[in-house]
């Protein structure tokens, strides 16, 4: 992890052009496998590409101007049929295409979470596990004044699934873990209804699978005492799927 982290501060020389203020957010799949990041745009500016293919090994940069949040996500065993419709085996987009063009990922998906100030101020980020799990990830700031924290998730969920929670593939193996709101859709796992609040809706014995895994991460909605983190100064971001 050291050796990758020494990689992204040397490729983050960011030079500012006509005082124009820009992010950028280094993808990089670190994973022994092909993965297809795709990228949401909540509120500001769209990113250049909602989706696209990272190779093993290799590293794609985003750059956006903030005021900006959003979210970020891989989307792993894709392929297109024969009448070119490309589709993924988690965390699809369903739009038909490599590009997510304005959709969100289906669940279960490991999520990367940002809202970027402006002018440098404080950014807030975090991994969300709400949505379930597909794959390990790390976000390290690079850059920034203040409280920049690198946040992992470098358990794997998959491993420890609970088969009622486990999406496999043909040959059994578990490719991803539901969230019990997913699952079940029920109050008490979902955190709605009469268990609206954090005091009426604690972790479950199956939100604690996940935070047992990723520490860091969101397990569930009201899991904010751990799982939020801020960066002020204007910081980039590199963000690293199987860290």
């Amino acid at each position: 992890m050291a050796f990758q982290i020494q990689l992204f501060r040397l490729s983050f020389i960011i030079f500012s052009f006509s005082g124009v203020y820009s992010v950028n957010f280094a993808i990089r799949n670190n994973c022994s496998f092909p993965i297809w990041p795709g990228a949401l745009t909540g509120a500001g500016n769209q990113l250049s590409t909602t989706g696209f293919e990272l190779l093993p090994g290799s590293t794609t940069t985003i750059t956006t101007s903030p005021p900006w949040s959003g979210r970020f996500w891989a989307r792993t065993l894709c392929s297109t049929d024969a009448s070119g419709k490309f589709s993924c085996a988690t965390a699809d987009c369903g739009s038909g295409q490599v590009t997510c063009n304005g959709a969100g990922a289906i669940p279960p998906a490991s999520l990367v979470e940002f809202t970027i100030a402006p002018n440098g101020g404080q950014d807030f980020f975090d991994i969300s596990l709400v949505d379930g799990f597909n794959l390990p990830v790390a976000v390290v700031p690079m850059g920034g004044s203040g409280g920049c924290q690198t946040v992992l998730c470098l358990g794997n969920v998959n491993a420890v699934c609970p088969s009622e929670l486990a999406i496999t593939d043909q040959g059994g193996a578990v490719i991803a873990c539901k969230s019990a709101c997913m699952a079940f859709n029920q109050p008490e796992y979902c955190c709605s209804g009469d268990h609206n609040l954090p005091e009426t809706c604690p972790p479950t014995n199956y939100s604690i699978i996940f935070k047992n895994q990723c520490p860091q991460a969101y397990s569930y909605a009201y899991d904010d005492k751990t799982s939020t983190f801020t960066c002020t100064g204007g910081a980039d971001y590199a963000i690293t799927f199987c860290p």
